[in-house]
């Protein structure tokens, strides 16, 4: 099974670029390598990463931290999802 993890946060006003450098360097530490990683940017210096782990769903899986609280506008959104069919 594939098990995509998502986080989500929105930057301190101004803070965007540095909260994108924050998620790209914690992503890439994490201790275990996902299948795939994806890092998303959008209005509002908001940043989405992915990582696509094969794992059952509840599998404990390691995710990205919370930023210092400085770098945000409000706290991180984190979600997991299954992967159903691939097109």
């Amino acid at each position: 099974m594939t098990v995509a993890l998502m986080w989500e946060a929105k930057a301190a006003p101004g803070r965007g670029a540095e909260l994108l450098e924050w998620a790209r360097s914690r992503s890439r530490d994490l201790p275990d390598a996902p299948l795939r990683r994806e890092l998303l940017r959008a209005p509002q210096d908001r940043v989405l990463v992915i990582t696509w782990w094969d794992a059952p769903y509840d599998a404990e899986l390691p995710e990205l931290p919370s930023p210092p609280p400085d770098l945000l506008a409000r706290p991180p959104h984190r979600w997991r999802f299954e992967s159903v069919t691939a097109e």
